[in-house]
C-alpha cells in the first residue's frame, strides 16, 4: 500500500484539517466556485461539485457563503479568473510528489511552490516527469468496531481495497466512478465517516525512515499550507514512527 493511507492517519491525528478555520474555508470556497464553473451548479449532475458541498458542510461552512461561491462559478456573480495548475517534483529520497492548485496568478504559485520544494530538500520538476506514476481515486476513512460489516459494504459495492487503520479506523480506496455511491451506502447504513477525498494514488512507492519520513512531511505540509494549494499527493511510504 502507498503511503497515501498512512499521510491521511498523520493528517488527520495531528487535526491538520481543522487547525486553520480560515485557510480552510478559503481552500474549500475556491473549489466550489470552480467546480460549479466546470460542471454547473446542479449537485446531481456535478459530481465534483457534489463532493465540494459535502466538505463545506462537513466544515460547518455557513449556507449564503457557500451559496455565493456557487453563484460565482456558475455565472451568476463576478468572480475572480481562477485556474487549475498541477505541479510535478521531488522531494528528499527521490519521493515523487504531485502538487494541485487553484490560482488567479500562476507565477506566484509557481514562485510559492518552488520554494516550499527547495526550503524543505526537494525540487520541482517538469510537465509529465512524476505524473505518470499516480491514478485518481476515491478514499474514504471510516471508523467501526465492526470490521465485517465494514469489508462487506464496501466489497460489495465497489471498493478496491480496505485496509484496517489506527484505533477502528478503515481506509477504503474505490474507484472514483463509485466513490460518492459508496459514500452514500455507508451513511445510510450509519457507519461513521472520519474523511473522504479524491487523491492521487501512485503505482509504486518508496520507504522511508523516520529521520527521511519526517522530512518529506515537513515538505507536504508546507505545500498544503500555501493559499493556493487544493491538494498534495506523493509516493511515500512513511515509517510507522513518523510523528507518533
Amino acid at each position: 500500500m502507498a503511503g497515501h493511507s498512512k499521510w491521511a492517519n498523520i493528517k488527520h491525528r495531528k487535526g491538520r484539517q481543522d487547525e486553520k478555520r480560515q485557510k480552510v474555508f478559503s481552500k474549500l470556497i475556491r473549489e466550489l466556485t470552480v467546480a460549479a464553473k466546470l460542471g454547473g451548479s446542479e449537485p446531481g449532475d456535478n459530481p465534483r461539485l457534489r463532493l465540494a458541498l459535502d466538505k463545506a458542510l462537513g466544515a460547518n461552512m455557513p449556507k449564503d457563503t457557500i451559496e455565493r461561491a456557487v453563484a460565482r462559478g456558475s455565472g451568476d456573480q463576478e468572480s475572480e479568473n481562477l485556474e487549475e495548475t498541477i505541479y510535478e517534483g521531488y522531494g528528499p529520497n527521490g519521493v515523487a510528489i504531485i502538487v494541485e492548485t487553484l490560482t488567479d496568478n500562476k507565477n506566484r504559485t509557481v514562485a510559492e511552490v518552488r520554494h516550499a520544494f527547495s526550503k524543505f530538500g526537494g525540487s520541482l520538476g517538469t510537465d509529465g516527469s512524476v505524473s505518470y506514476l499516480f491514478t485518481k481515486i476515491g478514499q474514504i476513512v471510516v471508523e467501526s468496531n465492526n470490521e465485517e460489516k465494514i469489508f462487506d459494504l464496501s466489497v460489495s459495492n465497489g471498493a478496491e481495497e480496505v485496509e484496517k487503520g489506527e484505533d477502528n479506523n478503515f481506509i477504503i480506496s474505490v474507484e472514483v466512478e463509485e466513490f460518492h455511491n459508496l459514500k452514500q451506502v455507508l451513511e445510510d447504513n450509519e457507519i461513521k465517516i472520519v474523511e473522504y477525498e479524491l487523491l492521487m494514488r501512485a503505482s509504486n512507492s518508496i520507504e522511508l525512515d523516520v529521520e527521511s519520513s519526517e522530512k518529506v512531511i515537513n515538505l507536504l505540509e508546507n505545500l498544503e499550507d500555501l493559499d493556493d494549494v487544493q491538494g498534495v499527493h506523493s509516493n511515500a511510504e512513511f515509517s510507522e514512527g513518523s510523528f507518533s
